[in-house]
């Protein structure tokens, strides 16, 4: 029977959740994995104000160098995220000669590479199913589950606020505000939501499945980005009209030696299984060789979702002690390969602008557009209103950022443009 003594830091709605799921399947992991699990410390800077009923006679402290510097503990469980102190708990576990299982994004996608370099030094282990997805089991899916395939293309819906506030704003036609009002009631939005909703969540979680799917070190800081609180209805009904759903897409694609990795609401198929993706629910979808196209979803957030994933990591933990050959904590880059920065990428786009409705003022936009370069495969426009702004609805052929951003530089300067153009990318997926 093997024994893994804990040290939890961070008893929030996953750390408790942790512990709860640990003791409701004690049993049954004593009997299936041959293990057993103990909660020896926790620590949390508001640990006296906590629910600490279900921990027995386990250690509670306020300062996690209590935890590091205890011998016995095997296994940190840093679940306070954020940069720091996280990084340092991290450190500081690996030192000692502690495994480390985390939730936390930012750190692995800021620091991964250098925190599975100490880990290799000091023969230890980091695990953090839980960083990506919750509970969805994305990590081991790509680094175990099709190792042997080669990732070229992968689409994520990975933000389960941003979906909701999407979903909500479709189904029920509310606003951006009430939507997100309303994410924020069910818990499902924190209060200052800006790390969801201008796309940074995303952005750190992408920059993990980069590392893990084209063995690329990136940090989310540097990925491109952009949030939904510039979506409308309007965006969201014309979408519908030409039979596409808008999401907060995460995005990463290999061609040759060159990464695209970005982040932004997107026009979808509605055919497409990432479509029906919605609420709180994520998504991973891969195109991969020689196994072709694969999605992987589940619930993107909630306590037991996220400690599912934790859970399942101690468990793997427990069964390998330390593996020198895991898989997601290999810290060489592939060589020669860069990312492609945002102004080279080519899309198509979805262009929304508001004009006053009179005599030539489709031929003033076309006309800017055709001297950058950019093609028209659709316009749509409202009934005519003398001389009332009016949205102008175009979709474009492929065309690079640059040129595109350029055009609309332009086109915003007319007079006859009353709003800053709106543009959405599109994915034939």
């Amino acid at each position: 029977m093997n024994k893994l003594n804990i040290g939890l830091i961070g008893y929030g709605v996953v750390g408790s959740g942790v512990a709860k799921l640990l003791n409701q399947r004690k049993n049954y992991i004593r009997n299936k994995f041959k293990t057993e699990f103990a909660i020896k410390s926790v620590c949390d800077v508001k640990i006296s104000k906590r629910d600490t009923s279900g921990l027995g006679r386990a250690y509670l402290t306020t300062k996690f160098e209590d935890i590091l510097e205890d011998k016995s503990i095997d296994c940190v469980v840093e679940l306070i995220g954020g940069l720091h102190p996280a990084k340092e708990i991290i450190t500081g576990a690996l030192k000692r000669g502690k495994h480390v299982v985390t939730a936390n994004k930012a750190v692995i996608s800021t620091f991964g590479r250098e925190l599975f370099r100490l880990a290799r030094e000091k023969k230890r282990n980091i695990y953090f199913e839980s960083s990506v997805g919750a509970g969805i089991p994305i990590i081991k899916g790509i680094t175990e589950g099709i190792a042997g395939n080669k990732v070229q293309r992968l689409y994520g819906i990975i933000n389960g606020t941003c979906n909701f506030i999407l979903s909500e704003m479709t189904k029920n036609k509310i606003t951006f505000s009430q939507a997100l009002k309303l994410a924020q009631k069910k818990g499902y939005a924190e209060s200052n939501p800006v790390l969801d909703i201008n796309g940074m969540d995303s952005a750190h979680k992408l920059a993990i499945l980069t590392y893990l799917a084209f063995g690329k070190f990136i940090k989310g800081e540097d990925i491109y980005k952009e949030g939904i609180k510039d979506i409308s209805h309007a965006d969201i009904e014309y979408a519908d009209s030409l039979g596409l759903v808008i999401k907060l897409l995460t995005i990463a694609k290999k061609e040759n030696d060159r990464i695209e990795a970005r982040v932004h609401p997107t026009l979808i198929p509605k055919e497409h299984p990432l479509a029906s993706i919605n609420g709180v629910y994520n998504a991973i979808y891969l195109d991969a060789d020689p196994l072709g196209e694969l999605m992987i979803s589940g619930q993107g957030a909630g306590q037991m979702t996220a400690a599912s994933g934790v859970v399942s990591d101690l468990i793997n933990l427990a069964s390998k002690d330390y593996d020198e050959n895991l898989i997601c904590n290999i810290y060489s880059e592939a060589k020669n390969v860069r990312i492609k920065a945002i102004n080279n990428v080519q899309t198509r786009f979805y262009i929304r602008l508001q004009a006053i409705d009179k005599p030539g003022v489709l031929s003033k936009i076309t006309g800017i557009l055709g001297k950058h370069g950019i093609g028209i495969n659709s316009v749509t426009q409202k009934a005519h209103n003398w001389m009332a702004a009016v949205p102008v609805v175009m979709l474009t052929d492929y065309i690079t950022e640059k040129e595109l951003r350029q055009a609309l530089d332009k086109i915003a300067e007319l007079s006859i443009i009353r709003k800053k153009p709106v543009a959405i990318r599109m994915e034939k997926l």
